[in-house]
């Protein structure tokens, strides 16, 4: 590690250029880093780069850049080319472990809320409009199964929080073992039984080649017309046009949202203005800790990347997942 080292970080307000200056004891400067041709432009002379969710570094953008370390400021990583980073000596890093609180909660939140139809009776009384009457189909959720599509981390701590107010908690994940869902209180299930017993669906799968699209129209119309469809994973991994044909037909009831396939949407997005659906900007990982934690993991992975040490946040390119 040298002080003349210099880390590319994405200009956002999330990251801390000045905290990871001095973690890391090098140069550090900050640049829009939003597309992959700005990330080309931006970190040509860079030895390690801070790249956001969305942003994709592929095989060619890599063969450009002369880096050690790629870092992204998220759990996902879609976009990123791990395998072409090995190959290009590039060691990426990620932070698996610094929001998962936060996501949870965000889920829970988003759950709980539509499953009880909040989002639309508060939009109503504001109105004027002081009555009972639903805004689409309303279950107890003491008499439900909440299906979770994958079972890391963060689902682990959705279905710890949720499992005390519903019947029960289902999950589909080949990749975890029995144990982890064991001891979760959690039945395994493979996907086709998930989307024909749960009352309501929680996604939290990354993106990759095999979750793409894959809750679809198909899975949606097993779905009951009760069900509150939530995504806290990736956007990609729910058909948008599908989910909206299905709240449009009331194979489902509501969607709450903190993901988009594109980000950030266009103010004429199809799922936005309508009461059985809430959708927040990709906020669920905030909050002031999780800020600290990502700009910490972030500059000290990168400081022991740069001194030939393993960083805690190292990406497997041999990963089964990815």
């Amino acid at each position: 590690m040298s002080a003349a080292d210099l880390i590319v970080v994405a200009d956002d307000p999330k990251y801390d250029p000045d905290r990871i200056r001095e973690v890391v004891d090098c140069r550090v400067r900050t640049a829009d880093l939003s597309t992959p041709t700005a990330v080309r432009e931006h970190a040509a002379d860079a030895d390690a780069v801070v790249v956001n969710v969305g942003v994709s570094v592929s095989a060619d953008v890599l063969a450009d850049l002369d880096l050690r370390v790629l870092a992204r400021g998220a759990v996902g990583l879609d976009g990123i080319d791990v395998r072409a980073a090995a190959d290009h000596g590039v060691q990426v890093v990620h932070v698996p472990e610094y929001c998962l609180e936060e996501v949870a909660d965000h889920a829970v939140g988003l759950f709980t809320s539509l499953a009880r139809g909040i989002p639309a009776y508060a939009d109503r009384a504001e109105a004027g409009t002081w009555d009972w009457d639903p805004p689409y189909p309303i279950e107890r959720l003491a008499d439900c199964t909440v299906g979770l599509v994958s079972f890391g981390p963060i689902a682990r701590r959705f279905a710890d929080r949720v499992a005390p107010l519903v019947d029960e908690v289902v999950a589909a994940d080949p990749y975890v073992d029995e144990d982890v869902l064991r001891e979760h209180g959690v039945e395994r299930v493979d996907f086709e039984t998930l989307c024909r017993r749960a009352d309501h669906l929680s996604v939290h799968a990354p993106l990759t080649e095999e979750t793409r699209g894959m809750v679809d129209a198909d899975v949606l119309d097993a779905l009951p017309p009760h069900a509150v469809v939530v995504n806290t994973g990736r956007g990609g991994v729910v058909d948008e046009v599908a989910l909206e044909s299905a709240l449009d037909a009331g194979d489902v009831a509501a969607a709450g949202l903190d993901v988009l396939e594109t980000e950030p949407p266009g103010e004429d997005h199809p799922l936005f203005g309508r009461e059985d659906v809430v959708v927040t900007s990709h906020v669920g990982w905030y909050s002031e800790q999780a800020k600290r934690d990502l700009n910490e993991s972030l500059a000290r992975d990168i400081r022991r990347a740069f001194r030939d040490e393993e960083p805690r946040g190292l990406v497997d390119p041999d990963a089964d997942w990815l």
